[in-house]
């Protein structure tokens, strides 16, 4: 599986489980008449939003990148893995987090809620590494995929020769056509 890919349904199930929690919390809140904590969520859930942005920023993504990066080895081929099975054994703690504060909603909405600004914080925070992967990809020539391990294990990745070593970097003139005979 492509590492940007990973990055990028990351970022989109944060975002899920941030709509699945926040809703659940308004729904549980709204039901117990509970005005408080819908302001006071609403609150918490813009300040995790300005502060994922911030922590996010485009330059600290590309430094939060750069040791995975670095790290990973070189080869020629493609791990085997389905990018199903490596999406599933990545990212089940963002599903369990899920289920644990939406069932925790029955005793007190402001658990939802709370987790809530908590998946909005990380899904802003990481919402420009894709594109740093992407960038990095782009300048070396290469792809970036990732091994099959668990969310419990560092994050590995394997370096592949990309397509497109032969491009001409951006802004520089195209060679000059062969010479006639």
């Amino acid at each position: 599986m492509p590492f940007v890919d990973l990055l990028r349904v990351t970022v989109l199930l944060s975002g899920a489980v941030a709509t699945a929690l926040g809703v659940v919390s308004v729904l549980v809140a709204a039901h117990s008449s509970d005005q408080t904590a819908l302001i006071v969520a609403g609150a918490w859930w813009f300040v995790a939003a300005v502060a994922g942005a911030w922590i996010g920023r485009s330059a600290r993504a590309t430094e939060a990148t750069r040791r995975v990066l670095a790290g990973a080895r070189t080869a020629t081929s493609l791990p085997p893995e389905s990018p199903g099975r490596i999406t599933l054994l990545r990212l089940w703690p963002v599903g369990a987090f899920a289920v644990v504060a939406g069932g925790l909603a029955a005793l007190a909405p402001q658990i939802a809620a709370i987790g809530a600004g908590y998946a909005i914080g990380f899904a802003f925070a990481w919402r420009h590494r894709e594109k740093a992967v992407t960038a990095i990809e782009e300048r070396d020539g290469v792809r970036f995929y990732v091994e099959p391990s668990s969310a419990l294990e560092p994050l590995k990745l394997v370096r592949t020769p990309g397509l497109g070593r032969d491009r001409m970097p951006a802004g520089h003139p195209p060679p000059p056509p062969p010479a006639a005979p």
